[in-house]
């Protein structure tokens, strides 16, 4: 079993906690952030869509990236939506070293990470137009490299974007994928809607809840009911499970569903 994330352009440094690792495919890391490195702020500016001030920033990070500088394990580097749902700072020994096994990281830099694995500040979405020698963006340059990390049986938690999923989907039979959805009622009466900023926080409250309950198939999944959402099996497929909450954004309802108040970005 394995829990698909991906990566966020907010990132912390944090002391190492536990076993430390080298990404599985950090020779393509490297040699993507050489290419980065042959790029002066403009070129950055443009292929990111920065502001001049942000792209400053980012050619210093650019040039700052190295094997030997300073270094955080990918389960705590990363901040935003889904790692507010995941926690990952409150997580027990027990459950940081499940999540090091089950849990993978999408990356456009790195490929594919395990939570304990090292990194360093970066900034590199998938979706950055980045071309080189021998491929003409990031989804060409990984090609089958990720899913090939990845085990050869088992089901696949899909709780990644739908951009980053592309560096495992073409790649593995579909029926080993299992994409669980999350609508809001804004009214008890209302038909459910999508709204992402809920989705994306429910994505790593799942994530964290099947950690901690050791969720091995499908069908243990309709039991989550984090963030008051409840599986709603008339919606739901066995591929596809529909979690369904009522109501608008509430930071007592996160505050309730996982011991502490989560602010959407």
């Amino acid at each position: 079993m394995i829990i698909l994330l991906n990566s966020s352009k907010t990132m912390v440094s944090a002391p190492a906690r536990g076993a430390r690792q080298r990404p599985v495919l950090f020779e393509d890391a490297s040699a993507l952030a050489s290419l980065l490195k042959t790029m002066d702020a403009d070129g950055l500016r443009k292929l990111m869509h920065l502001s001049p001030k942000l792209a400053g920033e980012t050619h210093a990070l650019v040039q700052a990236w190295s094997e030997t500088g300073k270094q955080t394990m990918a389960i705590d580097a990363f901040q935003g939506d889904i790692y507010r749902g995941l926690q990952a700072g409150t997580l027990d020994d027990a459950d940081r070293d499940y999540a090091n096994q089950h849990v993978r990281i999408l990356s456009g830099l790195y490929g594919v990470l395990r939570p304990f694995d090292l990194i360093q500040p970066y900034r590199l979405e998938l979706m950055y137009g980045l071309s080189g020698a021998g491929f003409r963006n990031l989804y060409e340059f990984w090609g089958d490299k990720v899913a090939a990390t990845l085990p050869k049986r088992g089901p696949i938690f899909d709780l990644a974007s739908e951009e980053y999923s592309r560096l495992v989907r073409p790649f593995v039979t579909e029926h080993r994928i299992v994409e669980p959805e999350f609508l809001t009622r804004m009214t008890a009466e209302a038909e459910p809607t999508f709204v992402a900023v809920h989705a994306k926080v429910a994505r790593g409250t799942l994530a964290r809840w099947m950690v901690t309950h050791r969720v091995q198939t499908e069908t243990d999944l309709a039991l989550f009911d984090g963030m008051d959402y409840q599986f709603d099996r008339e919606r739901s497929a066995p591929s596809k499970p529909v979690f369904v909450r009522v109501g608008p954004w509430s930071a007592m309802t996160a505050k309730k569903s996982s011991g502490s108040a989560i602010d959407p970005e």
